[in-house]
């Protein structure tokens, strides 16, 4: 799926799940830094340059208007309404690192050794 304003590429299921409507398989959660590491041997797509976005990339796929989950359910089926990790690190503490919850929309930090979901893009920076 490209986002045509900010020319991110992002993949339509979340890590764990496949297949049409992301109907297939089961979400894979990891503890911090295991999904830029998850990223890193991702290929999908033709692609191998997928990455775990950042925080404001992860964010920009909320959907103010809807809530579990708060995504546009057409462009990202079956998205879990749960944490979703970011490549950002929390500079106030650095055992933690940014996330997005895709239930509400909120933007929080969580202790990197918690497990999240993870939705990988590729583009931009």
């Amino acid at each position: 799926m490209t986002d045509n304003a900010t020319g991110l590429m992002w993949k339509q299921c979340a890590e764990g799940l496949s297949g049409a409507g992301c109907g297939s398989g089961q979400l894979q959660t990891f503890t911090w830094p295991g999904p830029l590491q998850q990223a890193q041997g991702a290929s999908f797509a033709s692609h191998s340059d997928w990455r775990l976005p950042n925080v404001k990339e992860l964010a920009s796929l909320v959907e103010k208007r809807c809530s579990s989950p708060a995504i546009n359910a057409t462009l990202f089926p079956t998205t879990p309404s749960a944490w979703f990790w970011s490549s950002s690190p929390f500079a106030s503490y650095s055992d933690n690192a940014w996330i997005v919850n895709f239930y509400h929309g909120l933007v929080n930090d969580d202790n990197r050794n918690n497990y999240n979901s993870v939705r990988l893009v590729r583009g931009g920076q």
